[in-house]
């Protein structure tokens, strides 16, 4: 026993740096210190869990769409930076990333992707046939948008349906089945998603026209302004609407009412276009996220116990 500690202590001696910058890196690929992204994509899971199981879902399918988030988030940044490996170097704000410093190799970035792949597809076994099923058109998306903005000016679209895909996954997961209600609200987080991408796309726009990038920022142009305006009031149309769908009360409309107050102090963040300002409006959203879901939480414990 003393010899193979003593053995095991030699090899972290050895090795224990490089495993540790390892983890290091791994851990900046996916962004663990940026929890944003998983908090983004995790609000829209969240109001669809309450809002299909009318209240609190059950432990075990919340647990699995919780972590499902983490994975599917964690290898949607590794896979992004694989794809933009050539293109993170020239703009500012992603140069110092692991991939565009040659701190992670491609190959190894391939790696964390498929491994959070393989993670998340262990979760999905868990639940019913029908959400397994869907969950194969979730991993082509993850896999196919970080290559759409070399091809088309709507990157956004493309991150809109692969982040509100788990939508529906959660009504097949609980109900056993995809409903009206929620394909109004995929296409509510879709335009959410726009949204709040185009404001982040803001932020690098003048790094991705020097670089041959496409984004709605650019497709907009002086419109960006309205254009954002204009889906900010369908995304609050559409959750009114599917309130008045399901019989939501007072609580769930006062949370629209305040997450509105955040869409309209994203329009004044963004009135000069200036980067900084851009960033923290798309920031903001997070805000707006946790609004609706405190909404939908209290309808159902006050009014809908």
């Amino acid at each position: 026993m003393n010899k193979r500690l003593q053995y095991l202590q030699r090899l972290y001696v050895r090795h224990g740096p490089f495993v540790r910058d390892r983890i290091r890196q791994y851990a900046l690929l996916i962004r663990f210190n940026q929890p944003i992204g998983s908090l983004l994509l995790g609000w829209p899971v969240l109001w669809a869990l309450w809002l299909a199981a009318e209240g609190m879902p059950d432990g075990r399918v919340l647990l699995i769409f919780v972590l499902g988030v983490f994975c599917m988030r964690s290898a949607g940044c590794a896979i992004n930076d694989f794809a933009d490996r050539e293109i993170d170097p020239h703009v500012a704000r992603t140069s110092e990333r692991p991939v565009a410093t040659g701190r992670v190799t491609a190959r190894e970035a391939l790696g964390v992707f498929l491994f959070f792949m393989v993670l998340s597809l262990m979760l999905v076994l868990q639940l019913n046939r029908l959400t397994i099923y869907l969950s194969l058109a979730a991993a082509v998306s993850a896999a196919v948008y970080p290559f759409m903005k070399r091809f088309t000016y709507l990157p956004q679209a493309f991150l809109g349906i692969a982040f509100a895909w788990a939508v529906p996954m959660v009504w097949a997961a609980l109900t056993g089945e995809v409903t009206k209600i929620s394909g109004l609200l995929f296409v509510i987080v879709v335009l959410w998603v726009m949204v709040y991408d185009t404001l982040y796309a803001m932020v690098d726009r003048q790094d991705d026209l020097r670089a041959g990038i496409k984004s709605t920022a650019i497709l907009f142009g002086d419109a960006d302004r309205v254009l954002t305006g204009i889906m900010q009031v369908c995304v609050l149309a559409g959750l009114f609407m599917l309130g008045g769908q399901v019989n939501m009360g007072w609580p769930y409309y006062l949370g629209l009412c305040v997450a509105g107050g955040f869409f309209i102090y994203q329009q004044y963040l963004i009135r000069d276009r200036e980067p900084a300002a851009c960033l923290q409006a798309f920031l903001n959203n997070n805000r707006f996220g946790a609004a609706v879901f405190a909404g939908i939480v209290l309808h159902y414990l006050i009014v809908a116990p």
